[in-house]
């Protein structure tokens, strides 16, 4: 893959390589309502392969907000149309890294020396190239340590970027209503919380520290007199990338092993910590020669408010979504349903959100769970459609706290990753860990 030996960093260099981005997705739109003319029957897929290549090409090279959110968009496949989880899918690993001149630039520009006087041995090709930054392998003290570089003028550009983006994003993913600002507003929240990698480091080390006692589940160190805002130096982690390890011929029992603990490191972090990490990719796990589980990026965290845990728990408790007075009710104080809508919206989102949380809530249900369970993954599956219903599109379909954005996407995450482990889990065994 050819390196970058220069990210556009200035606001006006960074705009109007969007606004080309935007246009070249107008010219897809023209074309597509063209041939639809001739052709009603004409489906999306061209439309969409076009618009997922054309993004992909151009946020590759932008890096930052631009990227993440790609990656954010390629966990959500059972939701999202094909060709942009196929594209923007490589975002978790198949991303340019800076050149080797560029990192050397940007390393000095951070730390003020070259990483070949800061460590005692530095490898200046990248090991893996992401959205925010990229990773290195160096040498210090006698310690293998792994490098992440922050890539330059990404902290920055985080508002600006999002700001030219929001309406690409709100055309392309149908997004409308008087609450998709409030989405906006977390996402770019979050990643300006990603660019502080001071900020990464404690939440590290906090979650590192409260989930350690869980068995065979392993964290790197880090090093805070070697890390900076824009840098981080933790252990250099021996192990396959899970994405790599789930498409081997490992065994049921290792699948269940492995998934066990990664379902006991969420649930203990969501129930005693209120405090979880929200991007479950399978770039952010390892698998060792022992089959531990590592975990090596806290980058994206999410703190979960004690009144939308509270609400959001009790509505999954199977009495209470069963119970019709309770469900609604529930579901006004977290603004899935709202005060001013007609009674048909009302029915029709009270509805689609009980056979959603239904589904979701089936692991809890449980005392054992087989997330390869081919009538549940059908399910999950099959909430694409739910979202993508027409009559969605004539409604007010922006809803929820914002706090479900990061907590949806961290169930997929997880049931995804789970699903490709092959896993069948005990559901309450995380509670030994409380």
């Amino acid at each position: 893959m050819k390196n970058i030996d220069e990210i556009p960093t200035g606001k006006l260099n960074r705009s109007s390589k969007i606004v080309k981005t935007g246009a070249k997705i107008g010219m897809n739109y023209l074309k597509y309502y063209g041939k639809k003319t001739f052709n009603p029957d004409i489906d999306h897929d061209e439309l969409n392969t076009a618009n997922a290549s054309d993004i992909y090409d151009s946020f590759k090279n932008l890096k930052g907000s631009t990227l993440k959110m790609a990656q954010m968009l390629s966990l959500q496949k059972n939701l999202m149309p094909g060709a942009y989880v196929e594209k923007f899918s490589l975002a978790q690993f198949n991303v340019p890294p800076l050149s080797i001149p560029l990192v050397r630039k940007t390393f000095k520009k951070y730390q003020g020396v070259y990483p070949e006087d800061f460590y005692d041995e530095f490898t200046p090709n990248a090991v893996s190239a992401a959205s925010i930054g990229q990773v290195h392998r160096a040498k210090k003290d006698g310690m293998d340590l792994a490098v992440k570089i922050q890539y330059p003028g990404v902290a920055e550009s985080v508002s600006s970027d999002l700001a030219l983006v929001k309406p690409m994003a709100s055309k392309i993913f149908n997004l409308q209503g008087r609450d998709k600002e409030k989405f906006f507003d977390e996402i770019e929240e979050k990643l300006l919380e990603e660019t502080d990698y001071i900020h990464e480091v404690t939440q590290s080390k906090y979650i590192s520290n409260a989930c350690e006692g869980i068995p065979k589940l392993k964290f790197p160190n880090y090093y805070e007199n070697l890390s900076s805002d824009r840098i981080i130096t933790m252990d250099w982690m021996n192990g396959s990338p899970l994405g790599d390890f789930v498409k081997t011929d490992f065994s049921q029992e290792t699948g269940n092993a492995i998934g066990q603990r990664l379902w006991d490191f969420y649930m203990l972090q969501i129930h005693k910590l209120k405090t979880v990490n929200a991007d479950p990719h399978p770039g952010n796990f390892m698998i060792d020669e022992n089959e531990n589980l590592i975990a090596i990026d806290f980058g994206c965290v999410k703190t979960v408010p004690a009144e939308f845990y509270q609400l959001n728990f009790e509505l999954i408790e199977p009495e209470n979504l069963n119970n019709l007075d309770f469900f609604k009710n529930a579901l006004l104080k977290l603004d899935l349903i709202h005060p001013e809508d007609t009674e048909e919206e009302k029915d029709y989102f009270t509805e689609l959100f009980h056979e959603m949380m239904s589904t979701f809530a089936q692991p809890f249900h449980h005392q054992k769970f087989d997330f390869n369970d081919e009538e549940f993954w059908n399910k999950i599956t099959g909430l694409s459609g739910s979202y993508k219903d027409k009559e969605i599109r004539k409604m007010n379909a922006n809803r929820g706290s914002r706090h479900f954005l990061y907590i949806t996407r961290t169930f997929f995450g997880l049931y995804n990753l789970l699903h490709d482990l092959k896993a069948k889990v005990d559901t309450e065994n995380y509670k030994k860990y409380l």
